[in-house]
């Protein structure tokens, strides 16, 4: 049994509910990575942090990095409120970020979370920016989870996770291939806001409703779902894309959920495929969305939902895997996922202080 490295993994996702914990214990044996979720945490957002992530990108270029510094400020306090918590010592602090820009066919990506502000309020090093040269070597920098399905979840005919958007990693001809497959709970959670909800619980809403035929063909006839893989969906494709065409039907906000969880369904439907066999691991905030889950059932593959920690805390784990695989200098972005020129080990670093245990010399 190799030596337990500890990691903290940080995500914020597009969906806003806001800023996933993991602590993790990751060991390798015999070439062997194998993990364990010790504790998980959510720290919610205020109503103003909401508002600010909303609008970030409409702000000035000094706003930005305001806010930038601020929200790596919050990050770096909530992980020192959580070692604290739980009377933990973490090694290494791995944070995905909150992504605002996200167009890489232009060559962008950008997620804030200030790096350095983190490494400064918990003394200990960080990892960051695990997008950026991806999109630099002209891939797609997304999804980045697939390289930690392929090393911990092989077993697994494929992996669906349910968060902001849905996507899919999944092996075909041997190779690990992973794409977006549609915006999920960016949708969901906008709309069951506007009744007043931080979001659908149990997808009650979305069960009062009824089918919009006409809405749903609209939303099935996009032309993102036509593209082959590699590709990958921001919050700039909903909102020139999805809001538009919703915004043109006069349905109630029940018929709205209701449709866009069939459409939800349908392209899983069709992204889960007949290349992909054996049972399909399902995480992600929307595995929780009683209604949505039945749907998807409805029109895919047989699913297995995990624990409660797996489901709500996977991608903080994947990202405290890829930080402490960039921290040891090793790949954690494959090529034929994103599209990119090579695999890379992606992640910019910020040592803090001289961290205690040399992480590289695990083995």
């Amino acid at each position: 049994m190799g030596k337990k490295i500890k990691v903290i993994g940080v995500m914020s996702g597009t969906s806003l509910d806001g800023i996933d914990i993991a602590y993790c214990e990751f060991s390798l044996t015999n070439q062997l990575w194998k993990y364990n979720i010790v504790y998980g945490s959510t720290f919610s957002y205020s109503e103003e942090w909401v508002k600010k992530l909303k609008t970030v990108s409409e702000g000035s270029a000094a706003d930005f990095v305001r806010i930038d510094i601020e929200l790596g400020k919050l990050i770096g306090n909530n992980v020192k409120m959580f070692i604290k918590n739980y009377g933990i010592e973490p090694e290494l602090v791995a944070s995905h970020g909150h992504t605002v820009f996200h167009e890489p066919n232009k060559g962008i990506t950008t997620q804030i979370g200030n790096g350095a502000s983190i490494a400064a309020i918990t003394q200990m090093p960080v990892v960051c920016d695990f997008r950026s040269l991806d999109v630099a070597l002209e891939g797609q920098g997304a999804p980045l989870v697939p390289f930690g399905d392929e090393v911990l979840f092989g077993n697994y005919g494929a992996l669906l996770n349910l968060g902001g958007f849905a996507n899919v990693s999944f092996k075909d001809n041997g190779e690990r291939i992973a794409f977006d497959i549609c915006a999920a709970n960016i949708i969901l959670n906008e709309f069951a806001q506007q009744k007043g909800f931080l979001y659908d619980l149990n997808g009650n809403l979305a069960r009062e409703g009824k089918l919009s035929k006409e809405l749903l063909d609209k939303l099935n006839s996009l032309k993102f779902y036509k593209q082959k893989p590699p590709k990958s969906l921001g919050k700039e494709w909903v909102a020139s894309q999805i809001m538009p065409i919703i915004s043109s039907f006069e349905l109630s906000i029940e018929d709205v959920l209701h449709t866009y969880c069939e459409h939800i369904a349908m392209q899983i439907g069709k992204a889960l495929s007949s290349r992909i066999k054996g049972e399909v691991l399902v995480t992600g905030g929307g595995a929780f969305n009683t209604y949505l889950m039945e749907r998807i059932r409805n029109n895919a593959h047989e699913f297995h939902v995990p624990n409660d920690a797996l489901v709500e805390y996977k991608e903080a784990m994947i990202f405290a895997f890829l930080g402490l695989l960039r921290f040891r200098n090793e790949i954690n972005c494959l090529s034929s996922v994103t599209g990119a020129t090579f695999n890379t080990s992606g992640g910019a670093i910020y040592n803090g202080k001289v961290n205690k245990v040399d992480l590289l010399s695990y083995s």
